[in-house]
């Protein structure tokens, strides 16, 4: 049996004493990751998608500090995972979930993709309710001030001239070319039923399983038949899965099973592979993984945290279980693990129990938002031989960045695309930018976890700029109420500095993430020079991507940009 390879994680009481691998530090990776531990062999990948996951919402501390948060929840494999591996301290997503799958699968920013709120099951029908208009419906609300823009409600086509759809080459059709057996297991949600991108095999997947339009399941209870029981089937419905109907076997544990399965495969011939292991966990309906809800309710959380706090465990069991595969397999040491999440966590719904609003502390408000709780999201990376163990990144990333990403993970140096990419590649960063991580606290140059996390990682080394500006943009109403923190926001964050643009109020709000992480204080009125200075940058890129706003009913007109106030 093949173990992980990885080095004993940083302790950062022993640190000093801790020596580095001058061979590692070295490594150049001008060459692409065509291999680990310097084999000519292609690296297997497996990307690990969580849906509608808070950035605390596990014991991997991603702050610089261990919040009450991260006590909560039993994730054993995440912190095994970060231990082994990376962890990105200032992992960004999109608000809602499709235009962050999309982002992936382009490599492009969602606002230059026009997607930028979540596709319907159906064609031809936008989700956003414009300023308190009806959900998922083209009827506009003529009380509101805003009327909707014009975005590619139909999601990413591999196909051109799809009405209402970014035409492009997908990743994984890239990596299918380059002779990858590729494995799509869970929620898709790229694109509206009846469009090509739709369904997985057409964006270059050679198993799908579970994959469809809709954006979380009917049901995750076998005895629901995952939805496909008379009186409850709707889109949403999870098919293919009837082998473990009334086993009482969750959903994230039956599409677990499912991709290894279907790996075995690739495995027995030699083959690369690429897994995309995404959960429709921990997205609504709430519903207990009954190996894991009862302690939770033994802990004192009510119905609705333990309900998800099991659903938690549930993913990170899943974790576990495809961890120990590889390792069983004997191919660990030439297997590469990405874990992420679509979006923040869910902070309006009541079934998650708790107070509405306060779901993602200690950041600010959650799913759909531009404030922190809706977009900085968990993120780990594991390469055997080439990422230090237990490290911390602090550079900014963003969706968009994981297709040159895995491409390059792949050896694949010059894909050829018919879209125009806005991501860089983070391998150098996760890579050379870890090992000099190590190198630092070696050198007692970080000492405890507030220095790790706030430990710059040059552009010399990492080859991104730790200042480069990630841009959040959601002109959208999410729900049918009114969502003051939620609707109608764009972002834009610079080093420690974060500028909130507020659509509806025509207002600019300035925070220093560094100090005040929970955006509570707005320092707008003591910094104009920066204000002005993020207004600026945030209106040349949504200018420079014709970005999608709302219109102003008195005028006929789109919204400001920020530097027009």
């Amino acid at each position: 049996m093949v173990t992980f390879v990885y080095n004993k994680p940083i302790n950062y009481t022993t640190c000093k004493i801790m020596k580095i691998s001058k061979s590692l530090l070295g490594m150049s990776l001008a060459a692409p990751l065509a291999a680990c531990n310097n084999t000519a062999k292609q690296p297997n990948i497996i990307f690990f998608l969580v849906d509608d996951y808070s950035w605390a919402d596990s014991s991997v501390a991603y702050g610089d500090r261990v919040y009450p948060e991260n006590l909560r929840f039993d994730t054993p494999n995440m912190k095994r995972l970060s231990e082994m591996g990376v962890i990105m301290t200032s992992a960004y997503a999109c608000p809602v979930s499709t235009p962050t799958r999309t982002c992936m699968m382009t490599g492009m920013h969602a606002v230059h993709e026009h997607i930028t709120s979540f596709t319907a099951p159906l064609p031809d029908i936008p989700t956003d309710g414009a300023g308190g208009g009806k959900l998922a419906t083209i009827y506009d609300n003529e009380e509101d001030p805003f009327i909707r823009g014009e975005w590619n409600w139909n999601g990413i086509s591999p196909v051109e001239g799809v009405r209402q759809t970014q035409y492009a080459t997908p990743m994984v059709q890239l990596l299918r070319d380059a002779g990858y057996y590729t494995v799509h297991v869970g929620k898709a949600h790229w694109a509206a039923s009846g469009t090509p991108g739709a369904t997985p095999y057409n964006m270059g997947f050679l198993v799908q399983i579970a994959g469809t339009s809709v954006g979380h399941p009917q049901s995750y209870q076998s005895e629901d038949h995952y939805g496909n029981k008379p009186g409850m089937w709707t889109y949403a419905a999870v098919q293919n899965l009837v082998q473990y109907y009334d086993t009482g076997t969750h959903l994230t544990d039956a599409i677990t099973k499912e991709a290894l399965h279907a790996v075995e495969y690739p495995i027995s011939k030699g083959q690369p592979f690429y897994l995309y292991m995404s959960h429709f966990a921990v997205h609504t309906p709430i519903q207990p993984d009954s190996r894991y809800y009862q302690k939770y309710r033994d802990r004192g959380m009510d119905e609705g945290q333990a309900r998800y706090a099991s659903m938690v465990e549930g993913v990170d069991a899943s974790l576990g279980e495809i961890m120990k595969f590889i390792e069983d397999k004997g191919i660990a040491d030439n297997t590469i693990i990405v874990f992420y999440a679509d979006n923040g966590g869910h902070s309006v719904d009541y079934s998650k129990g708790g107070e509405p609003h306060t779901q993602s502390l200690p950041l600010r408000e959650g799913k759909g938002s531009c404030y922190e709780g809706g977009i900085r999201v968990p993120m780990m990376f594991y390469i055997p031989g080439k990422t230090a163990a237990g490290t911390r990144i602090n550079t900014p990333v963003a969706a968009e960045d994981i297709f040159p990403t895995i491409l390059e993970m792949a050896g694949i140096t010059d894909p050829k695309t018919v879209q125009t990419t806005d991501g860089q590649s983070l391998v150098r960063l996760v890579t050379d930018g870890s090992q000099y991580v190590a190198k630092a606290a070696a050198e007692g140059k970080i000492t405890n976890q507030m220095e790790a996390t706030h430990f710059v990682v040059p552009e010399s080394v990492s080859g991104l700029d730790p200042l480069r500006p990630i841009v959040s943009h959601y002109p959208h109403q999410w729900r049918v109420e009114d969502q003051p923190d939620i609707d109608f926001l764009s972002a834009i964050r610079e080093g420690d500095w974060k500028l909130v643009y507020r659509m509806h109020d025509f207002k600019l709000e300035l925070y220093n993430l560094k100090d005040d992480i929970g955006e509570h204080n707005d320092v707008a009125a003591e910094h104009k020079d920066i204000v002005d200075k993020l207004a600026k940058d945030l209106s040349d890129k949504l200018r420079g991507w014709d970005a999608t706003m709302p219109i102003v009913r008195a005028t006929g007109k789109p919204v400001p940009m920020p530097d027009e106030l």
